[in-house]
């Protein structure tokens, strides 16, 4: 590809990223919860799982998908479920206030169960996959050896979806320390809570 052409992809994709979407939404409710540095975890999981979804649909699983649509309804009904349970979670929550100070990392959220919830939220949504597989293809070269192409656009996604990982934990942190109040974390707590519904009434509606 041209140089002029990635350039594109990069600005498509800078857009793209910051765009609030469960991903990052995600990073920045562990970043709350557990701070920034210790959310670096979840934020692990989330694009491990992208850099997953954007390979396969690379590799033209998207084309499975197509073709057997009760495979994408498979994955769309189960990447609804658990953004509606991590909804109600959130709604639900105790609305206790949050510890900016504390080092301590829970035993029930440890990095594995950080890094582990965080994939679940990105390799959730099929959405990603047939997205993928309509976009990366007009930023490529049909002239050229695609594979390298490919690989190029993947890498540049996984950085800039990085970037703005880490500006969604800083955002977060610096939230956190609003949120000492019981009410204010319980407002919050419901505002993440419905917007995470709000995305797996979305994927819900989404089709192949």
């Amino acid at each position: 590809m041209t140089l002029h052409l990635w350039w594109l992809f990069v600005v498509a994709v800078f857009l793209l990223c910051g765009t609030p979407g469960p991903n990052m939404l995600h990073v920045m409710t562990r970043s709350v919860a557990f701070g920034a540095r210790r959310s670096i975890a979840a934020m692990a999981g989330c694009l491990c799982a992208l850099v997953l979804v954007l390979a396969a649909s690379a590799a033209g699983v998207s084309a499975l998908l197509a073709a057997w649509p009760r495979v994408f309804d498979a994955l769309r009904y189960a990447g609804v479920a658990y953004l509606v349970l991590l909804g109600i979670k959130a709604w639900r929550g105790a609305g206790a206030p949050v510890d900016v100070g504390s080092d301590a990392l829970p035993v029930a959220a440890s990095a594995r169960r950080l890094f582990r919830g965080g994939f679940v939220i990105g390799i959730s949504n099929p959405k990603l996959l047939l997205f993928a597989a309509a976009f990366l293809p007009q930023f490529v070269d049909r002239g050229s050896p695609q594979a390298p192409q490919f690989a190029i656009l993947v890498v540049t996604f996984a950085v800039v979806e990085s970037f703005w990982y880490g500006v969604y934990a800083m955002c977060g942190r610096t939230l956190a320390r609003h949120l000492r109040r019981p009410a204010l974390r319980r407002g919050f707590d419901r505002a993440t809570g419905g917007i995470f519904i709000g995305f797996g009434a979305a994927l819900l509606g989404t089709h192949a």
